[in-house]
């Protein structure tokens, strides 16, 4: 793939480096995905990331209860109705996680080119030469000279948190390590991570199971991000098990890629899933640190020519406890939005971190100033030339919104759609101006009772890049039988005007159904 497209038609002026950036009713196009826990958990702190940035709430269920996330929603439930921001809920399994218990949770000092043991003995307690761990298949899964690293925030690349090791021998159930570099482990968990080596465990955990039917089910999730996917099949596992679930038929499906069998299999996981997490801790560990740059611009292509959206994991570390990013930090985050990522997930920095809040905006902000450069005609033409003819009715009149509202600069595309299919293909073209989806609710029986659906495609569109949700009143049809039926356009139109979207004399692109036709229509503002 060439990387000529993510070069500037015309030199970036001197002058437009140093303007200040100026504030919008959407802080960036690209989308926030912020992991909740104890420094984001109160309604104050939730209703200030909402108010910068934040779209969908993460929660990591590698830590803390049930109990401790249904606490942390309900705050969050507060904080969308105090804001009137909409957000939608991630649910992150375990997966199959190998972890060092340590339950005095008491620090624990490692000495290189001291040796250390690790045994499947939960019993015992950790040292600094015992480190119980709770996978008996260990010794069964290394040999020696393999690497193994151990941190509780294993992937921060903090070399003085988590510990580099390699496998000196294997003595029956115990591996013998070798220790690489001096670091001091603390907490009562520690994640272990054995680099290019097959575990034998389900990616979906029994325990997964247990909280995606009981927490899951009763705060019917937006999406579940699949730790550790490996294959298709995983994600078709876990598909079935949704299916099975009350109200969980439609929650989406996010691959988390996190190693190199994943890598293997990314064209078969892409077809199966809803949207990739491109998880660069883990995959940083996996491969050889010159080649992540290329998985990631290799993926985020992928994910962009197939129209689902792609996380990327990993960008601002440092702000964990600093205010500031680092040079290098800012700009990767730029290149992850020239890259074509739909949205940035940040985990320890909103999770634990000193300033969730800060963070939020100022990723937010780097994503607007990178999006002003990103070369949207070079995206459009390589999108088109990927889908090939002949095209799609869908994907033709999606393609034509976007050309049309590009050459007459429109604001923005107002989209009604009632699956969120058609908002998602527009997006998908990347069009420079945000696209408006409005979802139209659809009433649905069971044969017991009657309820609308739409929330859920509402919400999910708040992980698609330049995707923003309003969802209608029910009584108005996503379908009109005239081209004048307009109630329903003016709530949108007014919602613009009010968001600070639409001014008076803008253009804004339409796309509707009117009775069976697709429609993509130029509408001019007057006074």
């Amino acid at each position: 793939m060439h990387s000529s497209h993510l070069l500037l038609e015309e030199p970036i002026r001197m002058v437009s480096i140093l303007e200040p950036s100026k504030a919008s009713f959407f802080s960036a196009m690209t989308k926030i995905v912020g992991t909740l826990g104890p420094r984001s958990r109160s309604i104050d702190v939730i209703s200030s990331c909402l108010k910068a940035g934040m779209s969908v709430a993460r929660f990591d269920f590698s830590w803390h209860d049930p109990e401790y996330h249904q606490e942390t929603l309900e705050n969050l439930k507060a904080a969308v109705k105090l804001t009137k921001k909409l957000c939608a809920v991630m649910l992150d399994t375990v997966g199959p996680e190998l972890q060092v218990v340590n339950k005095r949770e008491k620090a624990i000092s490692l000495v290189a080119d001291d040796t250390v043991v690790l045994t499947p003995d939960e019993g015992q307690e950790a040292s600094s030469n015992l480190l119980p761990i709770n996978f008996d298949g260990l010794s069964k899964a290394v040999k020696k000279g393999d690497t193994i690293f151990i941190g509780q925030y294993l992937f921060t690349g903090s070399e003085t948190t988590s510990v580099w090791l390699e496998v000196s021998e294997v003595q029956g159930n115990d591996v013998v390590c070798a220790i690489k570099n001096t670091a001091t482990l603390t907490g009562a968990l520690f994640t272990l991570h054995a680099s290019q080596i097959r575990i034998e465990l389900p990616t979906l955990s029994d325990k997964d199971k247990e909280v995606i039917s009981s927490w899951g089910v009763q705060n019917k999730i937006d999406f579940l991000s699949l730790s550790y996917t490996r294959h298709a099949e995983d994600v078709r596992h876990a598909r079935e098990f949704l299916s099975k679930q009350r109200d969980l038929s439609q929650t989406q499906i996010f691959a988390k890629i996190e190693n190199i069998e994943g890598l293997h299999h990314f064209d078969e996981i892409l077809q199966e899933a809803d949207g990739i997490i491109l998880s660069r801790g883990n995959l940083g560990i996996d491969l050889p640190p010159e080649k992540v740059f290329l998985f990631q611009k290799a993926a985020l292509y992928k994910c962009n020519m197939a129209g689902k959206p792609a996380v990327v994991t990993r960008v601002v570390d440092s702000m964990t406890d600093n205010l500031r990013p680092t040079r290098a930090e800012a700009t990767d985050v730029a290149n992850a939005v020239l890259d074509g990522s739909d949205a940035i997930l940040l985990g320890a920095e909103t999770l634990r971190g000193l300033y969730p809040v800060e963070t939020i905006s100022t990723v937010g902000r780097i994503c607007a100033e990178a999006e002003k450069v990103f070369n949207q005609d070079m995206y459009f033409k390589k999108t088109v030339k990927y889908v090939g003819e002949p095209m799609t009715h869908l994907e033709s009149i999606a393609s034509s919104a976007v050309r049309a509202a590009i050459k007459v600069k429109a604001s923005v595309i107002i989209c009604f759609t009632s699956s969120g299919r058609a908002a998602r293909l527009i997006a998908k073209y990347r069009p420079t101006m945000p696209v408006l989806s409005v979802v139209i609710p659809r009433l649905k029986t069971n044969q017991l009772k009657w309820s609308f659906t739409g929330a859920f495609e509402a919400r999910q569109s708040l992980i698609v890049r330049g995707l923003f949700p309003m969802l209608a009143d029910p009584r108005h049809p996503a379908e009109s039988t005239s081209a004048s039926n307009e109630s329903v356009l003016k709530v949108a139109l007014d919602y613009g005007k009010a968001s600070g979207i639409v001014k008076s004399h803008d253009r804004v692109v339409v796309c509707q159904k009117v009775g069976d036709a697709s429609v993509v229509k130029i509408i001019e503002l007057e006074d």
